[in-house]
């Protein structure tokens, strides 16, 4: 008789210290309840919105809830590689679930969940985890550097400007004479290191425009301020892979509102897509040719969803985005996109976790170390 393979564990982290703190609760619960679990055992870890991190397989429970903050128990993951698994706070920290864990999945979206702070305590902690690494992740939280990037790839970006909060305070008139010289009403007010839609307004005048980027500043210091793409068609297109990634089928949002905020993503239900989008064959190949070579630029691995911006009639393309964590609701794009090409929800978590297996497997042969040949080190004081 062939023994059984060995389940994984899979530590599934969700909630966390960011304003998607609700979107991340439902996007773990879709995920946890897809994972296979003849292959896997869950470990399900939630982070309060004050930072506190709870496991027990009620922890998605007690974050909906509200009882997170107040609940005995806490937990932490150790940092110390040789332990890979999470300490429970009590009197003094004692070793719990002293399994190691196999594999994260981050289903944190935004900050210090999608922009690198987690990820580097996953490195250091020595566990294999899904998605983009520090650098990827926090390049690509960040709307200003990452268009950066695109650009220096030759990827067309939506035309912007952005300053710090700080700036716009000594010099709001100067600030806003800039804004309205290179963009004419509407435009878009964003906080560089936000997702969701949240902290994001469409300013149709200079009264909108100064309220516009006080509201930004409450979740950034640095503010970006973009052209608006008037009639432009919001397209999306997931990615998939590591040094040799894969782009699905582009889909199309058609939006609720004015703009795809965070109400017509999640609140209102009447937002809609169109998977795949209707598109002329050369536009979509173009899309697919821009998501993976944005994937590549900003170093992400594992998944990414790319959003596009597409002038009507003209079929301009222009990057407008690229989510290093996307959503995985049942409602989300980056899972539909996929399924639409060919690859199912459960199939793709599979796919993901040994992604991020391969990554580390291949992180794991580059030297940490090195011996000198004289410990010229041991005499210094």
């Amino acid at each position: 008789m062939k023994n059984k393979p060995k389940r994984l564990r899979i530590g599934i982290i969700f909630g966390g210290r960011s304003a998607e703190h609700q979107v991340s609760l439902v996007s773990a619960a879709s995920v946890m309840k897809a994972l296979d679990k003849k292959k896997y055992v869950l470990l399900p870890i939630g982070i309060s919105p004050e930072g506190k991190w709870l496991s027990s397989p009620d922890a998605l429970m007690k974050l909906k809830s509200g009882m997170g903050a107040g609940t005995s128990g806490s937990r932490i993951l150790s940092p110390d590689p040789a332990s890979k698994s999470l300490l429970e706070i009590k009197r003094a920290p004692r070793y719990d679930n002293a399994a190691p864990i196999d594999v994260i999945f981050p289903v944190l979206h935004g900050t210090f969940g999608e922009d690198g702070t987690i990820q580097g305590l996953f490195e250091l902690a020595g566990i294999p985890y899904v998605g983009a690494g520090v650098l990827g992740s926090a390049a690509g939280m960040d709307k200003v550097i990452t268009k950066q990037l695109c650009q220096q790839a030759g990827i067309p970006v939506t035309p912007y400007i952005w300053f710090l909060f700080r700036d716009f305070k000594k010099s709001p008139k100067s600030l806003v004479s800039r804004i309205e010289k290179k963009f004419i009403y509407p435009c878009f007010v964003k906080p560089a290191n936000s997702g969701s839609s949240i902290g994001i307004s469409k300013a149709h005048d200079r009264k909108e425009l100064l309220s516009s980027i006080k509201t930004a500043a409450r979740y950034d210091r640095k503010i970006l301020i973009e052209k608006c793409i008037q009639g432009g068609r919001e397209i999306e297109v997931s990615v998939l892979g590591n040094d040799d990634p894969v782009a699905s089928v582009p889909g199309e949002i058609i939006s609720s509102n004015e703009f795809y905020d965070y109400d017509a993503k999640y609140v209102d239900g009447k937002s809609r897509s169109v998977i795949p989008a209707k598109l002329p064959r050369g536009v979509a190949k173009k899309l697919r040719q821009y998501a993976v070579r944005s994937f590549k630029a900003v170093d992400c691995a594992g998944m990414a969803r790319v959003d596009f911006l597409l002038e009507r009639g003209s079929n301009k393309i222009v990057f407008n985005e690229i989510n290093t964590i996307p959503g995985f609701t049942s409602i989300s794009m980056y899972p539909k996109l996929w399924e639409a090409s060919g690859i199912g929800y459960g199939e793709l978590l599979d796919r993901l976790i040994e992604l991020a297996l391969e990554r580390w497997r291949e992180k794991i042969k580059f030297k940490t170390a090195f011996r000198p040949k004289k410990d010229w080190y041991k005499n210094e004081s």
